[in-house]
């Protein structure tokens, strides 16, 4: 679970900072329907407090279209047990806990999140992750490469001498690294553990962290001799969704789609904006990179990491190969409030949060991969034990498939 939370509440409440995908979509929601709040109903009683939720995620919840949860059947099932239920009574506060667990097991939004505002269940998970719940049954599930494995083994082990390693601590519980070098004296190696490329970059304070990524932006500046690139996403857990132009931006010399977004403007369950296209745009001086790109992923990389790996894949060129295992399945964009859609988190008097994304992302296939993630090219899986000798056999195919 701590991966999800850490996913969850660090590294997507910082995504939501960065909107450009969406940001043609805003308009104030001033003109738009207003939905009744969920925080203002009344909730003296269970039933109250189970009707502002269910209208909340009613209102807010953007995948209703394809989702396989029936939230009518919800309301005629769990009404009437919560309406048997005496809020103030501690058994019945956390039966709810499990009530709220079955509600939302199949919803398949992976940044949906829950929390009770009650001590009474201060001995469960602090969040009901459904998502993570069915992340942690699956058949190939493994924990996060360990970031060590990434800061010590890797650079001494595959990148040639003069790499540049480093990192920062953005707070007391986020620490950002970065690695970067060459393999083969020419291709080209990154790796960073979340998006938060603008933040470093900008920091007024230097630090090798910041070094790290510059030498790897100067190196995609001057191209002249690189053989290929391979930019390492896995176990990333995402973060701000403005890193996007400046790490894929850099790679191209014109504007083009990953596909669109789209949110809700209306009170009605279906009530969707029209879709949007979703582009990435050049970044300054940027030229069209040619040669072989190899974005490495895996079951832990979600949200702005799966992003990154989807837009890498729809660069024009058809040069991009996508490593490693099918992708988390969480990439609906946020923002940090529903100001400007009826979509999004919202809370209640009972429920301190409920997250779920603001928008839908639909790929440039026209499908979407929201619940069920993003496909490799070449699936190469997670080998513990290869790891735990010190060998990458996901780094070690993407090399190979960058002809020298």
């Amino acid at each position: 679970m701590k991966s999800t939370y850490l996913f969850l509440y660090k590294n997507m409440l910082q995504l939501v900072l960065g909107i450009c995908l969406v940001s043609a979509l805003a308009s104030c929601r001033k003109e738009s329907p207003q939905i009744n709040d969920p925080k203002r109903y009344l909730e003296g009683s269970f039933s109250e407090a189970f009707e502002a939720y269910w209208n909340g995620m009613n209102n807010n919840y953007i995948f209703w279209d394809t989702d396989p949860t029936n939230w009518d059947e919800i309301y005629r099932k769990y009404q009437p047990l919560f309406a048997k239920m005496n809020i103030n009574d501690s058994t019945d506060v956390r039966k709810s806990y499990t009530y709220f667990k079955e509600m939302t097991s199949t919803l398949i939004d992976s940044h949906y999140a829950l929390r009770i505002n009650s001590p009474y269940v201060i001995d469960s998970a602090t969040y009901i992750s459904p998502s993570d719940a069915r992340h942690q049954k699956s058949p190939d599930y493994h924990g996060n490469i360990n970031p060590n494995f990434f800061y010590s083994t890797i650079p001494p082990k595959y990148l040639d001498k003069g790499y540049v390693r480093g990192f920062v601590n953005l707070s007391a519980t986020d620490q950002f690294f970065a690695v970067a070098g060459k393999i083969k004296g020419n291709i080209l190696y990154l790796h960073f553990n979340e998006f938060s490329l603008n933040v470093i970059n900008d920091s007024p304070t230097p630090n090798n962290a910041q070094k790290a990524l510059q030498y790897y932006f100067d190196q995609v500046k001057k191209p002249e001799g690189l053989k290929g690139i391979i930019i390492d996403v896995r176990s990333n857990g995402g973060g701000y969704l403005s890193d996007l132009d400046l790490l894929v931006g850099g790679l191209t010399d014109k504007e083009f789609p990953i596909g669109a977004t789209r949110s809700k403007i209306g009170n009605g369950r279906l009530d969707y904006t029209p879709w949007i296209p979703a582009t990435v745009h050049p970044g300054k001086d940027a030229k069209l990179f040619t040669a072989p790109i190899i974005v490495l992923a895996d079951l832990n990389s979600v949200s702005m990491a799966e992003m990154t790996t989807m837009a890498l894949k729809a660069m024009p060129g058809g040069n991009v190969k996508f490593v490693g295992e099918r992708t988390w399945g969480g990439n609906g964009p946020l923002l940090n409030n529903n100001d400007y859609y009826n979509s999004g988190q919202f809370r209640t008097g009972f429920l301190s949060l409920v997250y779920t994304s603001s928008t839908a992302l639909r790929y440039v296939d026209g499908k979407l991969y929201e619940g069920i993630g993003f496909p490799p090219d070449v699936e190469v899986k997670y080998n513990k034990a290869a790891l735990d000798v010190g060998t990458d056999p996901q780094l070690e195919k993407a090399i190979s498939l960058i002809p020298q």
